[in-house]
């Protein structure tokens, strides 16, 4: 990507490159000279005509970007502002406004102009002459993706991707604290925590990680022009071994006409549930459920409290934890601000407390969905999440249900299914772990050196 600076860049290199050629056509010039001044007659043309010949001659190089000759044009880096518009920006680098409305109007598909958003960097490539006139404008997506609108001749606005490389990446971690510490840790990108607690979501529960758990991952890291990194892909393989048991994933699309890509274990169960185990991330479990509990704050009498509580910082996204129909969004009572949502006949969940819901009452949303954010609404004494869960109409205890599976990996795929994963099993399985210094080596280790 061009940096803000790159103008003055780009004027440099073409100064430096114009000096070079000067000196170049000079040298030239003094060789002719030089040959004039000797033999004449047609042996020695001819002779002249062969050593200027054999002088290579160099061509300037193009400098591209986004496929365009830069040096064709004046160039232009900005980020999009508050106040700014496509119109606008348009407007003022003396775009006509048939074009500008052709763009807005016939091309609304591959560039809407409603979406452009503040901090999205952007290229404006003018004409050289007097006007300088926008001849080009290139609107950043995001790192990879960008739409150009070239407003020359026939106005048009198409999308386009950089070259993009990607890279194996390899890793492993032993939990000491937790997964997200454990992979920052080591400079792994925080999507990859991201993406490695979406593929268990349903299978562990995060707040109970346990001191020793440990895992490997298979992924892709993408970078732009060999050198910038652009992000990583999703996970292609893993191993997680949480309170002794192990549980591998790889991805596998189920389904090719709908191009659906789910995680199954080494025996091609697949790893997904009806239900997330939890709506956060990695919120803490402060309170389970619990019909005999006391309070002090109500006197130390038996309050019920028939929601599991999961801490976590006020902002923190709420996901539904299965699919479903929005049947409630309001404010009430202790509740504070909440979601309800009824998944099917069988079952209804509910999440307390938030800060601000995200979905309103009618709406379907998507099991991983964020409805809301974790606030401090009602009567809580910290920020949380409250999640209730209904079967059959009747409050229960979610951690101790016996959540449906998703279907397994159908039988006529199985063969192929367990040829694909073969090798990326073995693989897994030869990733070392990352050695871990107990607390009490480190201490013995810090005395000796005070010793020494």
């Amino acid at each position: 990507m061009i940096g803000v600076n790159s103008g003055s860049t780009i004027s440099l290199i073409l100064k430096n490159r114009i000096i070079k050629m000067q000196k170049y056509w000079g040298l030239i010039f003094i060789l002719l000279l030089s040959f004039s001044c000797k033999e004449s007659g047609k042996t020695t043309v001819e002779k002249q005509s062969l050593e200027i010949a054999s002088i290579e001659v160099l061509e300037k190089p193009i400098v591209k970007h986004f496929g365009f000759n830069l040096e064709e044009f004046e160039v232009q880096l900005d980020t999009i502002k508050n106040g700014d518009s496509f119109g606008k920006l348009m407007m003022d680098h003396k775009v006509d406004y048939p074009k500008i409305a052709k763009i807005t109007e016939e091309y609304r598909d591959t560039f809407d102009v409603r979406k452009i958003r503040v901090g999205k960097p952007y290229v404006i490539l003018k004409s050289k002459d007097t006007t300088a006139t926008a001849q080009v404008f290139i609107y950043e997506n995001d790192p990879i993706n960008y739409t150009v609108v070239d407003l020359r001749d026939s106005v048009k606005a198409y999308k386009e991707k950089k070259q993009v490389k990607y890279l194996e990446k390899e890793v492993s971690g032993v939990i000491t604290t937790n997964l997200s510490e454990s992979l920052l840790e080591q400079g792994i990108d925080y999507m990859v925590t991201h993406n490695l607690a979406n593929v268990y979501a349903w299978t562990i529960d995060f707040s109970m990680l346990q001191k020793g758990d440990r895992f490997k991952v298979i992924y892709k890291e993408k970078f732009i022009n060999d050198s910038i990194y652009a992000g990583s892909e999703q996970i292609e393989a893993a191993y997680f071994e949480h309170n002794g048991k192990p549980i591998y994933a790889f991805a596998y699309e189920n389904d090719s006409l709908k191009s659906i890509v789910d995680y199954f274990d080494d025996e091609a169960n697949n790893l997904r549930r009806t239900f997330l185990r939890m709506p956060v991330e990695f919120g803490r479990l402060s309170s389970r459920y619990n019909l005999k509990r006391r309070i002090r704050y109500y006197g130390n009498k038996i309050r019920p409290h028939k929601g599991t509580d999961y801490a976590a910082p006020v902002g923190t996204p709420i996901m539904a934890t299965a699919d479903g129909t929005v049947t409630e969004s309001t404010r009430r009572g202790g509740n504070g601000k909440y979601v309800k949502i009824r998944h099917n006949g069988t079952y209804s969940t509910q999440y307390l407390h938030m800060k601000k819901q995200k979905v309103k009452r009618g709406e379907f949303v998507r099991q991983g969905d964020v409805i809301g954010w974790v606030g401090m609404t009602g009567n809580t004494s910290g920020p949380h999440v409250c999640y209730r869960f209904w079967k059959n109409g009747r409050q229960v205890d979610p951690l101790r249900e016996e959540l449906p599976k998703a279907e397994p990996l159908a039988e006529t795929l199985q063969p192929e299914y367990f040829s694909y994963i073969s090798p990326l099993k073995e693989q897994l399985d030869c990733i070392a772990y990352p050695e871990i210094q107990e607390e009490e080596d480190i201490q013995a280790t810090d005395l000796a050196s005070l010793t020494e």
